[in-house]
């Protein structure tokens, strides 16, 4: 691994290479190299995960000083959800880094999504602890708060599923109709795939881990069409 291609990439070069070692270190790949050296990312993900929340709610309190709680809440949501940061993580290139087992390689999907995530929240306690709370800021600002206009522009901050309503009601006055179309996985690790009708029509699919989270994936992709 050519830790300089990364602190290249990510404009940040570290004094100690092991914290950036670390957030790239997922759990599985210990159980199969448990001499590596460092510990896994998940305690650098823990830091790294409430130093994101500060500098968002600082980023949005500043940018927004006339909007309520409620609606700040709902927009950092959208802003530091893990889609959101496996899309930022998958920017930097952050995909071509992470330390994984053999099995954990072959995930695709929701699961793929989640260990982007979770590294590069590692990749932000790293920066933190090398580099302090400044310098962290300033690459938030670049990676994920660089995103808000985005955010704002297709409501990504409203519940999808009401609003695929409230457009489809207004244009065809009909009710979108949600259906499971499969079940896939053991029962502690299903995987389901929902369809969002229009009518007869089927306007998109959407996958999760209970039927309510693929409803709501069903709905952002069929606002992609619609809004």
């Amino acid at each position: 691994m050519v830790l300089s291609q990364l602190e290249k990439k990510i404009g940040v070069v570290f004094k100690n290479k092991d914290f950036l070692k670390e957030s790239l270190t997922h759990r599985s790949y210990l159980n199969e190299n448990p001499k590596w050296g460092v510990p896994h990312n998940e305690r650098l993900e823990f830091l790294g995960d409430a130093v994101l929340e500060l500098a968002a709610t600082e980023g949005l309190f500043n940018r927004f000083p006339d909007l309520p709680e409620g609606d700040l809440t709902s927009i950092r949501a959208a802003l530091v959800n893990y889609q959101m940061l496996a899309i930022v993580a998958k920017e930097i290139e952050l995909d071509d880094f992470i330390l994984l087992s053999r099995g954990e390689m072959k995930d695709t999907g929701k699961a793929r999504e989640v260990i982007l995530a979770n590294a590069f929240e590692a990749l932000l306690g790293a920066i933190y602890l090398d580099a302090g709370y400044a310098i962290t800021k300033n690459f938030i600002e670049k990676t994920v708060i660089n995103h808000l206009d985005e955010v704002m522009k297709n409501k990504l901050y409203e519940d999808p599923k009401s609003l695929f309503q409230e457009i489809i009601q207004e244009k065809l006055k009909i009710t979108p109709i949600y259906e499971v179309l499969s079940e896939e996985g053991p029962d502690h690790a299903k995987i389901f795939t929902v369809g969002v009708y229009c009518g007869d029509k089927l306007m998109a699919q959407g996958e999760g881990s209970s039927k309510q989270e693929a409803e709501v994936e069903a709905a952002k992709n069929a606002l992609k069409y619609v809004s």
